[in-house]
C-alpha cells in the first residue's frame, strides 16, 4: 500500500488531566501515515484522485484544536477518525501524537501514542 506521510506537525493545543494543560496548553508533534492507492495519481497527476496534504494538515490541526481531551490516546483516535471520515481515498492511517513537554519529573525527549485504524473501524 502506497503511503502520504506528515511527519512533525507542530500544534498547539489543550489537552491533559491537568487543570494547566487544558488551561495553558502546550505543543504537540504529529506525525501521521496516510495508507492510499496513488497509482491513479501517480499516473495522471490530477490532485483530485489523491489526498492533498494541504488540507489534510488543515484537518490534523483542526481535530488537535476543535476539543479538548484528557488523553493523547483520545486525541490521536480523534485525528484518524476525522481523516477517514474526511478523506474517502485513505484506507488506514497510523498517527503518531507526541508530547514534549508531559508533566513528568524526569528526563525524557517526549511521551507518546501510536495508533493505526482502518476505514472499516468508522465507516461500514
Amino acid at each position: 500500500m502506497d503511503k502520504i506521510i506528515i511527519k512533525g506537525l507542530k500544534i498547539f493545543a489543550f489537552h491533559g488531566v491537568n487543570p494547566e494543560e487544558k488551561d495553558d496548553g502546550q505543543e504537540f508533534e504529529v506525525d501521521v501515515t496516510m495508507y492510499i492507492d496513488i497509482s491513479q495519481p501517480c499516473k495522471n497527476d490530477d490532485l483530485c484522485c489523491t489526498v492533498n496534504y494541504a488540507k489534510a494538515t488543515k484537518t490534523i490541526i483542526r481535530a488537535m484544536t476543535e476539543k479538548k481531551f484528557d488523553l493523547i490516546e483520545r486525541a490521536s483516535e480523534y485525528i484518524a477518525e476525522t481523516l477517514i471520515k474526511e478523506f474517502n481515498m485513505i484506507d488506514s492511517v497510523t498517527v503518531l501524537l507526541k508530547k514534549p513537554n508531559a508533566p513528568i519529573r524526569a528526563a525524557f525527549e517526549y511521551v507518546a501514542v501510536e495508533i493505526t485504524r482502518k476505514r472499516s473501524d468508522y465507516i461500514e
